[in-house]
């Protein structure tokens, strides 16, 4: 007996994709996670022209989850926990806009979430500073190109990721051991 499982869609940006398609691949629930480009002009954008800021797009993951394993407001606790959100336009070393904290909502009902969520991150003072997340509606995704894909797996060995990655990943599984896969 099969049921009919229906999958979302949420689309994330919270700087260098690299880092954080390894943590979101991670959690229980989540079917798939593909690195790429939105929120910009360019109708085919690659990394070179975003990476130039010229482009207004945003390295984003676009992530297809099971919502009766993982819900969108869980998705968004591992969002706002693995990045600063409070960093207008710049993640670590990486600047620009193409780095911004953004959620590109697919839903009335995402950007409701959304809202509501900041609102009680700030009011919380989980952070010194607030939130410069922005919440922009979800257009047209663009895959990244293919050596982007699945990148700290095939390449933890590489000195960025060893040196940058590796630590986030590591933070990420003692803190959420429970929603592992």
């Amino acid at each position: 007996m099969q049921t009919d499982i229906k999958l979302e869609k949420a689309t994330l940006g919270n700087g260098c994709f690299w880092c954080t398609e390894a943590i979101f691949q991670q959690l229980k629930g989540v079917a798939s996670v593909v690195s790429g480009y939105s929120g910009g002009q360019d109708p085919s954008p690659d990394y070179k022209t975003v990476c130039s800021g010229s482009t207004g797009h945003a390295e984003c993951l676009e992530i297809t989850y099971d919502p009766a394993v993982i819900s969108f407001p869980e998705l968004l606790e591992v969002f706002f926990t693995t990045h600063d959100p409070t960093s207008l336009n710049r993640q670590g070393e990486d600047i620009g806009t193409q780095y911004r904290s953004v959620i590109f909502y697919h839903t009335d009902e995402q950007l409701e979430i959304s809202k509501a969520y900041i609102k009680q991150l700030n009011e919380s003072g989980k952070f010194a500073k607030s939130i410069v997340t922005t919440l922009e509606p979800y257009s047209i995704f663009h895959p990244a190109e293919d050596y982007h894909q699945n990148y700290f797996n095939l390449n933890g060995h590489n000195p960025y990721c060893r040196l940058v990655v590796k630590p986030k990943v590591e933070k990420f599984v003692k803190q959420y051991n429970e929603k592992l896969k």
